[in-house]
This record gives C-alpha cells, structure tokens and sequence, in this order.
C-alpha cells in the first residue's frame, strides 16, 4: 500500500486532508515537527512526502534540502501559503517535485498526488538523446553538447517529456497534466515561465527558427530532431 508522509503542524489542515488521503486507499502518517520529517522520510518507508513550509524546529525548505543531500528520493509535494514566484522557484530548487499554493482545491492536490506517485512508479534507466542533448534518468542528468546542465525538477521534467515524444507537438494539456498533475492548472503562465527557464539553461534562446524547442503557437511545444 502507498505510504505518504504528511508534514503539516496546522491540525485544521492536516486532520482533513489525511482523512482523505486515507479514503484514497494511502497509509497515511502525520509528522509536525521538521527534524522529525526528515528522519522518517530518509528512511525509506515512505512514497511521497507532502511537506508544509511553515513547519516549528525546521522550515520545509531546509527539510527538502537535508533530504536531497542525504540522497532520499521520496517524491516531495509542498505546501505553502506564499504565492510569488519566487517563493515557488526556491522551492523546487531546494528538491521539491511540485507545489500547491494554500488554499488549495483538493480536487487538484489529489491530482498531484496521483500524478507524482505515477511517475515515482516509472522506470527511469534508459538513456535519451536528441539534438546534442543528453538526458540519463537513472542519474537524473542533463548533458547539452557534453556538458551537464543543472535543472531544477519542474524543468527536468519538461524536457523529459518532450524528448520522450521528440519530433511530435505535445499538447499544452499534455504537459500540464503529466508534468504538474493538473490541465486546469491557474496562474496563467506557469508552464511559459518554466519552458522560458529551460530554454535558457539549454541555450535555446536564439532565434525561433534556431530553437531545438519549437513552440507552435496555441497548441504545445515540439522538440526538434534535426
């Protein structure tokens, strides 16, 4: 059975949502403090972690980035109350998979977290290459023309999808349902906003008709094979 971790100190907030995580069918344990978050989930016993960043003795920042350092590879869903952006960059940086701003739907937190659990569940050891860009899943490297590139994981994610169906236009929707688990996703320019960080980090800012990543206006994204 799936095993997640819910870190949240607010009892209004974590006593529903672990009751419907539960009615879910996931096992579910609630942890309020950060050092204790980390402990148990660097331990292995757990799938997915949803992770609130106001959390007492650690921050859910500096309990993302502990866990990463220590080489977990729990899939981590955070939770925050901040609504900049560059709130939710930090985050991600700092190892998050994904975010949910507070309040959220749970119609569409339950949608990343079945949407994280899926892709946790792929095996990811073959190696892709397209264009002079080299992207090895089992380490979760990114190499342009031979050199590593460090992504952050909605960025890694974005490319993985479009070299997994390179040559092809992947929909708008597409991406946004399997890269962040919801196709009504607001916030208008999430996914412009990232695709505009990869480019940048691929060195793909050159002319439209020199990109490795076509954008086809209205419709998706294409990369390039030539």
């Amino acid at each position: 059975m799936t095993s997640v971790l819910l870190a949240e100190d607010d009892e209004a907030i974590a006593a529903p949502l672990a009751r419907a995580l539960s009615r879910e069918g996931y096992t579910v344990t609630v942890e309020q403090f950060g050092p204790a978050v980390v402990e148990q989930a660097a331990d292995g016993g757990h799938d997915l972690l949803i992770l609130d960043l106001g959390l007492p003795g650690m921050d859910g920042l500096e309990v993302c980035r502990q866990l990463r350092t220590r080489g977990a590879d729990i899939a981590v869903l955070m939770l925050t109350a901040r609504t900049d952006e560059v709130d939710f960059v930090v985050g991600l940086d700092a190892g998050a998979d994904d975010y949910v701003g507070k309040p959220f739907r749970l119609a569409e937190l339950m949608a990343r977290v079945r949407a994280l659990l899926r892709r946790s569940a792929v095996s990811e050891d073959g190696v892709l290459e397209v264009g002079g860009i080299r992207l090895e899943p089992a380490a979760r490297r990114v190499l342009v023309n031979g050199i590593e590139v460090g992504l952050a994981n909605k960025e890694y994610e974005l490319l993985k999808i479009l070299i997994d169906r390179a040559g092809q236009v992947v929909l708008r929707e597409t991406i946004m349902e399997e890269v962040w688990g919801d196709v009504e996703l607001r916030g208008s320019k999430t996914l412009d906003m990232h695709m505009s960080w990869l480019r940048r980090k691929i060195g793909d800012e050159g002319s439209a008709a020199e990109r490795r990543i076509a954008t086809v206006r209205g419709v998706g994204f294409r990369l390039n094979v030539d």
